[in-house]
């Protein structure tokens, strides 16, 4: 076991930054659009840095909802996070109380992925590889933000430019990295089947959390591989 430091982790959080990077300008573009200045759209991502939970929130905005309403709907789109930090407890138990907090703040899908992917084939995570990683994608979001706000203002559909399709381009891509995990095939199934059924029947953003607990409730009733059964 080793463990890299802070250069690595930049390194290691370039690309997942770079595949995040169009959808913080189309978040920012979608934002002045809705109506926010650029400060409060820079504002929002320096504190919240949640991409999705930010563009379902600007949404409601835009359409004068209640606060209550809007909250509830960020809370459904982030609730995988606390699958997220459960499942990467491990990997970072070392860390000090304050480390902790500083990690869960930094903590993304690419950053969940990459951390996890790093525990599992026994490299260490240090803080401050996890912290390189962390300030890697949260310098380009905050960027690409504030790049999309400035540019928002000359753009009349930022959805058009079609930039939004290469975020479930990326989540696929992570989700096809933990194809060699046990029981791979049958719980994505189970857990797109069930996002697909809950999105034509609830809607969104709650399909997001439904067909992670689908998976979830798949993944906890299969029986583990044998060792014998991995090896072959």
């Amino acid at each position: 076991m080793h463990k890299d430091g802070f250069l690595t982790g930049l390194k290691d959080g370039l690309v997942p930054s770079l595949s995040a990077a169009p959808f913080g300008v189309l978040f920012g573009a979608v934002a002045v659009a809705q109506g926010q200045t650029v400060f409060e759209t820079a504002l929002m991502s320096i504190t919240i840095f949640a991409g999705a939970s930010q563009l379902v929130g600007v949404e409601l905005f835009g359409h004068r909802v209640a606060a209550w309403i809007i909250i509830l709907s960020i809370v459904a789109v982030n609730f995988r996070h606390v699958l997220y930090s459960a499942a990467m407890t491990p990997a970072i138990t070392h860390f000090s109380l304050p480390e902790k907090a500083i990690a869960f703040f930094l903590m993304t899908d690419p950053q969940f992925a990459e951390t996890l992917k790093r525990h599992e084939n026994g490299h260490g995570v240090s803080f401050v590889w996890y912290l390189g990683v962390g300030l890697c994608l949260y310098g380009f979001w905050n960027v690409m933000t504030l790049i999309g706000a400035t540019l928002g203002g000359f753009i009349d559909d930022p959805a058009a430019l079609g930039l939004d399709i290469l975020l479930p381009i990326y989540f696929l891509s992570l989700v096809i990295g933990f194809r060699k995990r046990d029981n791979f095939l049958p719980v994505v199934l189970v857990s797109a089947l069930g996002s697909v059924i809950a999105y034509a029947t609830i809607g969104s953003p709650w399909h997001v959390s439904i067909g992670a607990l689908a998976g979830i409730a798949l993944a906890a009733a299969l029986p583990p591989k044998t060792n014998k059964e991995a090896s072959a």
